[in-house]
């Protein structure tokens, strides 16, 4: 189930009751067309994956949050853990950032488990 959350009270007590869950957010807006499209896709993400907890905030409607969390473009899609924003692709920064000062020949993207 998707949570429509309103405003950064709301927001906050969401993220503070999933604990140590995924959570994945939504920022979408009723007028944008490719977030009426995505959203029947991540509503069906959130009854299969029922160990991850999924909200939505509409960006007309919770300003605050959607300038709290920069948001430039919808839709956007921020996830959060233990209450604070997990950095996508950290892996891949790494990656490339060492092939580009030299310290690996080629990208390399070990599997192994750590972020």
């Amino acid at each position: 189930m998707v949570q429509n959350i309103k405003d950064m009270d709301e927001f906050k007590a969401f993220l503070k009751a999933a604990g140590n869950k995924l959570v994945v957010v939504e920022f979408s807006a009723r007028w944008c067309g490719p977030c009426k499209r995505i959203y029947p896709v991540f509503h069906a993400m959130s009854v299969q994956y029922r160990s991850v907890m999924f909200a939505n905030v509409d960006v007309d409607n919770a300003r605050e949050l959607a300038q709290t969390y920069q948001i430039k473009a919808v839709p956007t899609f921020q996830l959060f853990k233990q209450t604070k924003k997990v950095t996508l692709f950290s892996r891949i920064k790494r990656a490339i950032c060492c092939y580009r000062s030299g310290s690996l020949s080629e990208p390399y993207l070990a599997d192994d488990g750590n972020e």
